[in-house]
């Protein structure tokens, strides 16, 4: 019996990726373990979105062959999808290669790799149809991510996307109900719906379904639990929505909505409709509907033509919009996007420069957001306890997984994965202390 693990890259979507890859290898025979140590193949689930992800990548398929010289390294998805010519021939030292393509037959294309002659590398994805069950998941207890769909046809100017992803492909909501309903079975106490645009769910059917009557259906499961939905072009965000979770509680009032600028003008070279005042009317109109709704969102610099101006702009949003979660990101000219040939190059250190003014701008504004929740009662759901302290770390709703802030729960023998009720105490920069009631 071969002893295989994974080392899990990148984004949300990705992690579903590498858990229905477990789940396949297990099937195929392989004995998964947590650590490299334990393993004699590692495989690495690559991101290839930006420059800086997919050097990630790399160096830590090199940096894994080079502490575990006899075992078998495997590069797998979207980096792989993307360049996998190119690093066949220019990494001799990984034994095998294979894309994002159907991650339900990884335990055979890893079979084919170790069993195959020659350079090891395997040539085309093998396709086997139907939905892996993830037995296995890489979230902390009580939560999961749910696809509901794969690929993206907006096509804006400076993402890869749809080229590594494909165009938009939505999955059947009875198959995403099913599965659902599966993790709830199994304990799982929130749900985070994710896509490349979980807005555009649907829009690739005929058959009438879109993440309205998908939301209508999962507010028909019975239970208690937690829905977020995440990654919602504000574009795309349809207003009939609000009301789904007027009526219903579960569906968390968390909206992630990447407006990545405010500049009319760049934003129109992004291939985006919105511009700040657009924007801010969304803002609005979501938190009159739901007084208690978090917004996060995302901005790039560096932007090819941003000028100082444009900046300005963005800026004067920032603090206009109030956002309670904001994550700012420099511009990466990727080859095979539009922007890569765009003229107006911003300078690294500009781009830089601007990021860093946006963050420093942030951390007021959210520490701002984040006061109003002191001396109120809230549900937290606990993730680890904080070793020989009497505390654990936990989340509200209107923290995310893995990219917002966390709460610190003074109590004994709670239970990770259950979600308690609690009183926040204080406010701790951009963290907050709770006590259970």
């Amino acid at each position: 019996m071969s002893y295989i693990t994974l080392v899990s890259l990148g984004c949300a979507k990705n992690q579903v990726d590498s858990e229905i890859m477990i789940s396949s290898l297990c099937q195929e025979g392989f004995s998964y373990v947590e650590t490299p140590e334990a393993a004699d193949i590692i495989i690495v689930n690559t991101c290839g979105f930006i420059e800086p992800a997919k050097e990630e990548s790399i160096v830590t398929g090199l940096e894994l062959k080079a502490r575990f010289p006899g075992k078998k390294i495997i590069l797998a998805g979207c980096l792989t999808e993307r360049y996998k010519e190119t690093l066949k021939k220019e990494l001799p030292e990984i034994d095998g290669f294979f894309g994002n393509k159907n991650p339900e037959t990884a335990g055979i294309r890893v079979k084919q790799i170790i069993n195959s002659t020659g350079s090891g590398k395997m040539e085309e994805n093998p396709v086997m149809p139907g939905t892996m069950k993830r037995t296995r998941l890489l979230s902390y207890p009580g939560s999961a991510y749910v696809k509901i769909a794969e690929g993206c046809n907006n096509r804006c100017a400076y993402c890869t996307i749809p080229d590594i992803r494909g165009e938009l492909k939505s999955r059947p909501v009875k198959e995403i109900s099913d599965e659902i309903r599966e993790f709830l079975y199994r304990g799982i106490v929130e749900i985070n719906l994710v896509a490349q645009d979980t807005g555009s769910f649907g829009l690739d059917k005929d058959e009438g379904e879109n993440i309205i009557s998908l939301l209508a259906t999962l507010s028909r499961i019975d239970g208690r639990f937690w829905i977020r939905l995440l990654y919602i072009h504000p574009d795309r965000f349809q207003d009939n929505m609000l009301e789904l979770f007027k009526t219903d509680a579960r569906f968390l009032p968390y909206f992630d909505l990447p407006f990545q600028h405010a500049s009319p003008r760049i934003l129109k070279m992004m291939g985006r409709k919105g511009n700040a005042d657009s924007y801010l009317h969304l803002i609005k109109k979501i938190r009159k509907e739901l007084p208690d709704a978090v917004i996060r969102s995302t901005f790039l610099t560096g932007f090819p033509g941003e000028t100082d101006e444009d900046f300005h702009i963005l800026t004067d949003f920032q603090h206009r919009a109030e956002l309670t979660w904001l994550g700012i990101f420099t511009y990466s000219r990727e080859e095979g996007t539009p922007a890569f040939s765009f003229p107006g190059k911003v300078r690294k250190t500009t781009a830089e420069k601007r990021k860093r003014l946006l963050e420093q701008n942030q951390i007021r504004i959210t520490e701002q957001a984040l006061s109003r929740f002191v001396g109120k009662e809230l549900d937290v759901l606990i993730e680890e306890p904080v070793k020989n302290e009497g505390m654990f770390i936990g989340r509200g709703y209107f923290h995310a997984p893995d990219v917002d802030g966390l709460v610190v729960v003074n109590g004994t023998g709670l239970v990770p994965g259950t979600i308690v009720h609690t009183r926040i105490i204080r406010q701790n920069n951009l963290d907050l202390e709770a006590v259970v009631l």
